[in-house]
């Protein structure tokens, strides 16, 4: 078992990020979340896609300093893809040849239980990131609710007897911590948090990052140098302010223009100003138009050369 525990450990131990930015809007979220962790709660940073939910519940396990197990939110998802269930079969044979012109065998087949990511990080303390997890049906989530609030997670018939335990629950460790994410419930497939469950949890609503924190994080994934990397942002947080899109485009395409800029000047003489509209165009109104409307695309197109040009 303690093989176990230190293979486990060795897979899933927290490293730092790299690349991350940790500007005072940041630190200010990390922080809250920190104190309600110590206080007890788990946390849930709920926003749209794009706002960092997934990165910072990573930076704050890594915060934390305890392994770590993702979980990622399915439509398909079932309590024994959280708790674990009977996987495979175990063979026991017993050959008795005490007589030896008597030969006695003894053939025992079963299923044998395999724990899954749920009941490992309850067992030995490991911080849990349910990443999405609304995209999970409701009453796959149903055993969250003794593990956060009565700290115990109750065990199936089939690890109770694999175990040779009389009790048919877990006491969760003290160390185990649960950060969640999700998008708002008006997002396609996604599931209405329980309110029993919502009521465990202290719920951090992430917007999009401020100007400073956009240009820093830009900076730290691509390379580019500053005054670039501003003018990059700006151009997205004027088309987010603009409105006239179907979905708000996010720090992803600043990375992206970003990253493909530092691209093209290190492999090329090409007309940069030129190529820099294009590159605006097709990230932007790729990620903006969603639905793939010809006349959407149009539109933002037309508004990204405006702001391109200094119009």
């Amino acid at each position: 078992m303690t093989k176990m525990i230190e293979e486990i450990n060795t897979i899933l131990a927290p490293r730092p990020m790299q690349n991350f930015v940790e500007t005072p809007y940041i630190k200010e979220i990390s922080e809250r979340a920190l104190y309600y962790i110590k206080a007890g709660f788990p946390i849930h940073f709920r926003g749209i896609s794009g706002t960092g939910k997934t990165t910072l519940a990573m930076h704050i396990a890594n915060k934390i300093g305890r392994p770590v197990i993702m979980v990622h939110g399915d439509e398909e998802f079932s309590t024994s893809d959280l708790v674990g269930g009977e996987y495979g079969y175990r063979a026991k044979k017993v050959i008795d040849n005490f007589i030896h012109s008597v030969l006695k065998t003894e053939e025992n087949v079963a299923q044998t239980w395999v724990d899954n990511r749920l009941t490992i990080a309850c067992k030995y303390g490991f911080s849990l990131i349910y990443d999405e997890f609304t995209r999970s049906r409701p009453e796959a989530n149903n055993v969250l609710l003794s593990v956060l609030q009565e700290k115990i997670i109750s065990l199936p018939a089939g690890r109770i007897a694999q175990d040779n335990n009389s009790e048919n629950y877990l006491k969760v460790h003290p160390d185990f911590t649960a950060i969640f994410t999700s998008n708002p419930e008006e997002y396609a497939g996604v599931h209405r948090t329980q309110d029993a469950l919502r009521d465990r949890m202290i719920t951090l609503d992430l917007d999009y990052f401020d100007r400073e924190t956009e240009i820093r994080i830009t900076i730290a994934k691509s390379g580019l140098s500053k005054g670039e990397c501003e003018r990059i942002v700006d151009i997205v947080r004027n088309l987010r302010s603009w409105g006239e899109y179907e979905f708000s485009p996010t720090i992803r395409g600043c990375i992206m223009i970003a990253r493909t800029l530092k691209t093209i000047k290190e492999e090329s003489n090409k007309d940069n100003n030129k190529m820099f509209l294009t590159i605006c165009q097709d990230i932007l109104a790729s990620e903006t138009s969603r639905l793939g409307k010809k006349v959407n695309q149009e539109k933002v197109k037309a508004y990204i050369k405006k702001l391109v040009e200094g119009g």
